[in-house]
């Protein structure tokens, strides 16, 4: 797929050589790994201080062994980033959630409309949950834990749940501010097999 020319941020974007070695660091590992640099590395490198504490909350969140798998909760970001019409995130986590599921479909069933994705009644719960954290975290109570817990979640679960859609809300936001722009490379990420 070709690269495109337009902007990746409406910010400034700083040159690989211009950033902290710690960035840099990071940055050609992750384009080591997957063979480009995702767009938001370059993005939020704007601010050298939060993009730390973004990936590191983003690790911590993401990374850690859980109840969840690693796949759901990409499709907690994915499906969450939808109803903040986050372009950037639907795109890049669709493509994640495309490789952790190992599923060419799930990503764009989930973006669409989870409710009719081919998941299981668990996973429709753990998303109606998020969505409510997402849209409505005003309105939680206890019986939103009670059918949780009917579907087998915990309560570090359930943090966990809410603690991927609230950092991917902030996350929306700001690469809506941004105007950030997905790679071009996610679109076939998982989607047909390597070269």
């Amino acid at each position: 797929m070709r690269s495109t020319t337009a902007p990746i941020s409406r910010f400034p974007v700083p040159t690989l050589d211009a950033m902290p070695d710690d960035i840099r660091a990071r940055i050609l590992a992750v384009q080591e790994k997957s063979g480009f640099v995702p767009n938001v590395f370059l993005t939020l490198a704007h601010r050298p201080d939060e993009f730390r504490a973004f990936f590191a909350y983003h690790d911590a969140l993401m990374e850690k062994d859980s109840g969840l798998s690693k796949a759901e909760r990409e499709m907690i970001v994915v499906a969450t980033s939808n109803a903040n019409q986050c372009q950037y995130c639907v795109v890049a986590h669709g493509a994640i959630l495309r490789i952790r599921a190992r599923n060419p479909l799930l990503a764009d069933q989930v973006a669409v409309n989870y409710r009719k994705a081919d998941i299981t009644p668990r996973q429709k719960a753990m998303l109606d949950f998020a969505l409510k954290v997402s849209q409505q975290s005003h309105a939680i109570d206890d019986a939103d834990f009670d059918s949780l817990h009917g579907h087998g979640f915990s309560d570090e679960d359930i943090w966990d749940i809410a603690g991927v859609s609230a950092f991917f809300g902030l996350s929306n936001r700001m690469a809506n501010l941004m105007s950030a722009r997905p790679n071009d490379e996610f679109y076939l990420l998982g989607r047909v097999p390597k070269a």
